[in-house]
């Protein structure tokens, strides 16, 4: 009796322990996305806070590539311990689904343990400031007086940023042409030339540029004008009606992660976002500091899912 009271008790505390013990080395924050962009700055806030408060190195390990599928599977696929986390957002998990069908190396909702939302963003519409127009309006009808020839730059096909302009486009019967790239970062040399003449990006990567008056921000993709820039209208309050792209960040394990380091992520990662201290360094970003229970994760994934793979079908969005 004595014997099966001890092994009970010691099934109970086992868990406890290996979370009290968690992390015992450094953990892998993989971003599958290029570094120097937004997602790599949201990321770092959270990393540097876990970093202090868990007493282990929480480290940023860029794996870009393949519209985020690279980085996302690694995770997928890698040891579901806790030490192998993945920062990503909507583009990875609501969109490519239906750029890839029947070919995605994960399941958005079944190869992973979501640990908690991290923040959402709108994105902003700008162009170089050597394109003479000053209003969304201007730029449409500039499109239309040259069908065709002007081009729009987005971080990758089947990207946020590329539906959220194509839902534009549709919206405003402009015309214009996708030339992806591999992020942001790589498609900001050819948007300030001129080269291509528009783009839809979050605040920290265009904020920098508009404030030197090399780019020109014409419109917001949130439902109510953005506090980082609230001079800035919405692309609905200019004519869209319903328009909006809400973009966001979220951590994640493999699935098989032991509960209680997912419960205790989540804990320590909402007691962060809550704070004073994180809202306003990720509002410096462009962001709103966001901590969710783990499951509103997928139950944000699972309506996204239905609003994307149409805007994916409507506009014949496919893999490169």
């Amino acid at each position: 009796m004595i014997r099966v009271l001890l092994f009970a008790f010691l099934s109970i505390c086992a868990p406890l322990s290996g979370a009290q013990t968690y992390p015992a080395k450094t953990v892998r924050v993989v971003i599958p996305y290029p570094p120097g962009g937004g997602a790599e700055a949201a990321a770092r806030l959270l990393t540097i806070h876990l970093t202090q408060q868990l007493g282990q190195s929480f480290v940023i390990d860029p794996k870009p590539g393949g519209n985020t599928l690279i980085g996302t599977e690694a995770v997928a696929k890698g040891p579901a311990d806790g030490y192998t986390l993945l920062f990503t957002g909507g583009s990875t998990m609501s969109v490519q689904p239906f750029v890839f069908p029947g070919k995605l190396p994960y399941d958005p909702l079944g190869d992973f343990a979501p640990i908690s939302m991290v923040s959402r963003f709108p994105f902003f519409l700008v162009v170089p400031a050597s394109l003479q127009v000053m209003s969304l309006s201007e730029l449409v009808a500039l499109a239309k007086s040259r069908p065709g020839q002007l081009a729009y730059a987005s971080n990758g096909t089947g990207a946020l940023a590329h539906l959220g302009t194509e839902m534009l486009l549709r919206g405003t019967g402009m015309e214009l042409l996708h030339v992806p790239y591999k992020g942001f970062a790589p498609a900001l040399p050819d948007l300030l030339s001129g080269r291509v003449s528009a783009m839809m990006a979050d605040w920290v990567v265009v904020a920098p540029h508009i404030k030197e008056g090399k780019l020109r921000a014409l419109a917001v993709t949130s439902r109510e004008r953005w506090n980082s820039a609230p001079e800035v209208p919405t692309v609905a309050e200019l004519g869209l009606p319903g328009y909006a792209v809400d973009v966001w960040f979220a951590l994640y394990a493999p699935k098989g992660t032991p509960p209680e380091i997912v419960s205790r992520l989540n804990a320590e990662v909402r007691k962060y976002l809550a704070s004073p201290e994180a809202k306003e360094a990720y509002a410096r970003l462009g962001h709103e500091a966001y901590g969710s229970p783990a499951e509103e994760v997928n139950a944000l994934v699972r309506a996204e899912q239905q609003k994307y793979s149409r805007v994916v079908r409507e506009a014949k969005v496919t893999a490169n």
